[in-house]
Formats: C-alpha cells, structure tokens, sequence
C-alpha cells in the first residue's frame, strides 16, 4: 500500500514522469547501440520538459526554494542545451557529446527523483530511510542510481555516433 495522493493533478504528472523514464531508459538503450529514434527521443525530451514545468504547478508555502524546486530549475536548464544541440545543431561536432551528457543527466534526474518519491511513498521503505529520506540506505540506494548513470553515460559517450541527416545550407 502506498500513500501516493490521487488527485488529477498529482496523478497526472506521475504518468508523465513514468513516461519520461520508460522512454528515457529506450532512448539510453539506444544512444549505448549508436541508434536513435526520432520518436522516442520527442516521447523522451517532451515528457522531461513537461515533468519539470508540472511539478511547479504544485502549492508551496512562501519561503526559500525546496529541493524538488531547485531539483526541476536544475532539469531545465539541462534541457535547454540538449535541446538546442539536437535540434539546432543537429548533433554537429560537440553538440552530439552536449546532447548525450544533458539526456542522460535529464534521465538520470527523473530516476533520482523517483528513488526519493519511492523512499517517501512506499510505507515498508520509510523505515529504511526515514521521512524525508535519509540515512545509509537512502544514500547508498541514490549511489548506485548515480554509479549506474555514470556508467552508462560514459558509455554512450563513446558509442553514439548517430547517423542523421544534418541540414545543408546552400
């Protein structure tokens, strides 16, 4: 049993993160086969996008920013140079290395705000971790999230090397 709130609007931008993370992990699949796919790629990028604006929509109290407020300013400001060397510069030169590093982080933000959500939602984990979470268990299970991102950036890094048609200017 999870304490997950059912609201429309709680539930909503739990799909879309869920989305983001599925199509996230295809696209990840993909980059570490020197593939890509146009399609999972604007699933991943558009779902990443919506993630972050929709978790500001969510009532705070007045005062300094909170984790999960800095967490998604943090997610988009990643964006915006992976975006723009996906679509603008089409992968060329350093832009394909701008746009693995920025996806992979995006990833790997959504993953870690999943891990922090499972820790404060699911009731058998909070003794683990406590509320917020916290603690060696906590810490240890976002370390090897973070170890496995790593890896599987560095990587991706050296394997993706797509080919896509970039635009000729006459």
């Amino acid at each position: 049993m999870t304490s997950l709130s059912t609201d429309v609007l709680t539930l909503t931008h739990v799909a879309i993160t869920l989305i983001a993370i599925a199509s996230g992990l295809v696209i990840l699949a993909q980059m570490l086969k020197s593939g890509m796919s146009s399609g999972w790629t604007g699933i991943f990028l558009a779902t990443t996008l919506l993630t972050s604006v929709t978790g500001f929509v969510f009532f705070q109290p007045p005062g300094p920013p909170t984790p999960a407020q800095l967490t998604g300013v943090v997610a988009l400001l990643a964006l915006v140079p992976t975006l723009y060397g996906l679509y603008v510069k089409h992968l060329a030169g350093a832009w394909r290395m701008t746009y693995v590093i920025g996806a992979v982080f995006s990833l790997y933000l959504n993953v870690f705000v999943l891990v922090v959500q499972l820790f404060q939602k699911v009731p058998a984990l909070q003794p683990l971790a406590g509320n917020p979470p916290g603690g060696p268990v906590f810490g240890a299970a976002q370390g090897l999230v973070l170890i496995a991102f790593i890896c599987a950036g560095w990587l991706a890094a050296k394997r993706f090397r797509p080919l896509i048609a970039v635009p000729v200017t006459p």
